[in-house]
């Protein structure tokens, strides 16, 4: 139906009858009076002949100061993109939809709008006319900005409060920091994008702050001083209660070697937390960036919540700490006393009968009422252990701890701090006092197996102990007293060791009171069906496999094999077979033995060696034989050793064993 024009008089569109009007014309008359959509009309030379209020406004100029007025002097340089567009419309005669930002004239911030060109073809079809529409959207661009910024910044929250649940979580779960250290700062690291992350606590006895924990993963290896002193940025924050930041140049106001090394590393910003607690502060929780102002104000916030965390997760573990080593004397020594008590009889784990075994066992009836040392040698695999044991319960000492000691199970740093116990804050990581094995002894029998891998720094410490009974913790000058008796035991020959200058002779003569040598497993070969048959019952029974015999062709080749391992190689075979056992008699995969004859000869075809060292030597290789030369894992070489996989490498070392002795060529 025909639309009517409109009712302000004056008629902008110029047309015969509504009849007459295009559908551009139709639509222009429709909207021309619209307080929402913006309507212009250009004539070819992009001149105005009719704009509405509200464009008029939108490009705030009076309605009356557009007409006759081309769209470069109404919009100035915004002409520039408009042209163009209206160009196409006249040269194409079709319309074109655009939106576009920009400042006009008459503004100060940028606008947004959508725009639609519309030709206006005259009754011989030709455009002479162009209906600009306009609808403003700036208000709703604002909007959606707002929004995004308020989403964004809400996102940034959800994830800072994640992180800190995950944090919480994860310090939950394990109070040992130096585990647990490394998760937390990966999961601040997704927050704050920080390059290196620590905690230093506070030494009661120095005041200083040594770092306990860091994670670097950039690290360039220059940060190497431990212990911050007062002039550093981590004692300044500890000492005002308050995080801080600092940057490279007040980082370099700092004269330490804690702050040249973290300048070294290429640091450029610095976050220092306190961790407090209501019975005091515990230390500085310290995070770094190679990035310049990586942190903020805002951000303290976040970081004051994390150490809130790490400090009560601390002191719980300190306080457990505390608690621990109050019962830890109590707890070792009910320890060692409910292994004894499981022990039926003086012997009744020592498996045989022949003359050799019990001139050992007559040695150990005779030496064990009185205090003396005793020093048991024999190879590894004999039962030396076993016979320590049993010197404990035949002496007056039953009754007290029966304290054991690998030497050689220990690294060097730490088997004095095993042996003698520490002060809290002796040496770095010392967080609390321990009690040394020595102490835990008294009143019964320590037991220091592979007493010749003790280094000689340590060695003098020893001799004290057997000489006087005393000695002090390691950062303590308080002496000691104890009333143990000494057990040694040993698979190497000391003499060749004082030889060597690596066993004091004193050291030798004091421990050698008495010796006891085990004699290996080939100079007692009629106890081997003995044992045999005790290894199997034991094993049978605890895996439940219906095992009644064993075949004398296979009793007869194990009672000749020489059994370079000893006991300890003949258990493991057994517990071997009556895994591969399926019925009642025994499989032993005796094929394993021949991989190594019984009484082969020594190096180029010379007499056998029978030395203790040759010996270890040859179970060894035919350990790291079984294993496929696998050394850790709980079928690895170690495992089987009863060894740590360190202490395997240093003895592989030592005797010269390498891949071509068990892996061949």
């Amino acid at each position: 139906m025909p639309v009517d024009p409109p009712s302000s008089g004056v008629n902008p569109i110029p047309f015969a009858s509504p009849e007459a009007l295009t559908d551009p014309e139709k639509l222009l008359a429709a909207y021309f009076s619209s307080s929402d959509v913006g309507l212009g009309i250009l004539d070819s030379n992009l001149r105005v002949l009719a704009v509405n209020q509200t464009l008029a406004e939108i490009n705030g100029i009076p309605a009356a100061d557009h007409l006759g007025k081309t769209l470069r002097e109404i919009l100035g340089e915004f002409a520039d993109v408009l042209e163009p567009k209206l160009q196409r419309v006249l040269a194409t005669h079709e319309p074109v939809n655009f939106e576009i930002s920009n400042t006009l004239p008459t503004r100060t911030e940028p606008g947004h709008w959508i725009a639609h060109y519309l030709p206006i073809p005259d009754a011989t079809g030709a455009v002479t006319r162009i209906a600009a529409i306009v609808v403003e959207i700036t208000a709703r661009k604002k909007l959606e900005e707002s929004l995004h910024h308020v989403g964004a910044k809400l996102r940034k929250e959800m994830d800072r409060l994640q992180m800190l649940l995950d944090v919480s979580a994860i310090m939950a779960s394990n109070w040992n920091l130096h585990q647990v250290f490394p998760q937390v700062s990966a999961r601040i690291r997704r927050v704050l994008r920080q390059e290196y992350a620590g905690v230093e606590l506070q030494d009661a006895s120095t005041g200083l702050l040594v770092r306990q924990v860091q994670d670097f993963p950039l690290g360039k290896g220059l940060l190497s001083a431990a212990a911050s002193p007062s002039n550093s940025p981590e004692a300044r924050s500890l000492r005002e209660r308050s995080p801080l930041i600092f940057s490279k140049e007040q980082i370099q106001d700092f004269e330490s070697d804690v702050t040249k090394g973290f300048l070294a590393e290429g640091l450029r910003s610095l976050c220092c937390v306190p961790l407090l607690r209501p019975r005091g502060p515990l230390g500085v929780f310290v995070l770094g960036s190679t990035r310049k102002n990586a942190f903020h104000p805002e951000d303290l916030t976040l970081l004051n919540q994390v150490a809130a965390q790490l400090a009560v997760a601390i002191e719980n573990h300190l306080t457990a700490t505390e608690i621990d080593d109050l019962k830890e004397r109590l707890a070792v020594e009910r320890k060692y006393l409910e292994s004894e008590i499981r022990s039926e009889g003086h012997f009744s784990e020592i498996v045989g009968d022949s003359p050799a075994l019990r001139r050992v066992l007559d040695q150990v009836v005779t030496v064990a009422p009185s205090d003396a040392t005793v020093l048991i040698l024999g190879e590894t695999g004999t039962g030396k252990e076993l016979i320590a044991r049993a010197l404990h319960r035949l002496s007056g000492r039953r009754d007290g701890p029966f304290i054991k000691v690998n030497c050689a199970a220990i690294p060097t740093g730490l088997l004095e701090s095993e042996l003698f116990g520490h002060e809290k804050g002796a040496f770095t990581g010392a967080i609390s006092q321990k009690i040394g094995r020595m102490e835990l002894a008294h009143g019964g029998t320590l037991f220091l197996d592979e007493i010749g891998e003790i280094s000689l720094e340590l060695q003098p410490k020893l001799l004290r102990v057997l000489q006087d009974q005393e000695f002090e913790r390691l950062g303590s000058n308080r002496t000691i007293k104890v009333d143990l008796r000494l057990v040694a035991a040993t698979n190497r020959d000391l003499a060749k060791s004082m030889e060597l200058h690596e066993f004091r002779s004193d050291l030798f003569y004091r421990l050698s009171v008495f010796p006891i040598r085990m004699p290996p497993l080939r100079e007692r070969r009629e106890d081997v069906p003995l044992l045999i048959r005790y290894f199997v019952l034991k094993y049978a029974k605890r895996m439940g496999r219906p095992i009644e015999t064993v075949p004398k062709e296979t009793m007869k080749a194990l009672s000749e094999w020489s059994w370079p391992g000893n006991v300890r190689e003949l258990e493991n075979l057994m517990e071997r077979s009556v895994i591969l056992s399926d019925g009642t008699a025994l499989h032993v995969p005796l094929s394993e033995l021949k991989r190594e004859p019984p009484g082969h000869g020594g190096p180029h075809g010379g007499p056998p060696d029978h030395s203790l060292d040759n010996a270890e030597r040859e179970h060894i290789i035919r350990v790291l034989r079984e294993t496929g030369g696998a050394l850790s894992g709980p079928d690895g070489a170690a495992h089987r050793l009863g060894l740590k996989r360190t202490t395997l490498q240093s003895k592989m070392q030592r005797l010269k064993i390498t891949r071509r002795d068990y892996l061949g060529s």
